[in-house]
């Protein structure tokens, strides 16, 4: 009968001290949230004013001022366009009338060049035996 009492006794203790530690790692982990929890205020406040000086830096008055009293640009005037016919001639086509075009050339041989380098042996080649 005592070894059964000791036996039932022990057991008690190794219980307390399981739902101690179980207690322990909780409260810990609780911590371990508020903590974050308070970092995460911090950051949310930390944007809200950075939001809040990026809209005072970007507001349309502020950097008209800055652009009025820095840059010294003046509004248009309609009489700054000019006629189409005063537009200055073309300039001369570098590829004569029949000609093939040089860049186009040198894209479809790019992209040939291409096409050859991306045979695998698990696709068959455009054109070639299966």
């Amino acid at each position: 009968m005592r070894i059964i009492h000791l036996l039932v006794v022990g057991m008690l203790i190794f219980a307390a001290a399981y739902v101690y530690r179980i207690k322990m790692e909780s409260t810990s982990r609780v911590e371990r949230v508020q903590r974050l929890n308070a970092e995460i205020r911090e950051q949310r406040d930390a944007i809200a004013v950075l939001r809040a000086e990026w809209a005072k830096l970007d507001a349309p008055l502020r950097l008209q001022g800055m652009a009025e009293r820095h840059l010294g640009l003046k509004p248009i005037v309609a009489t700054q366009y000019d006629q189409l016919k005063n537009l200055p001639e073309r300039p001369p086509s570098l590829v004569r009338p029949g000609e093939p075009d040089p860049i186009g050339a040198m894209i479809n041989t790019i992209e040939a060049a291409a096409d050859a380098a991306n045979v695998t042996g698990s696709v068959p080649a455009r054109g070639g035996r299966q």
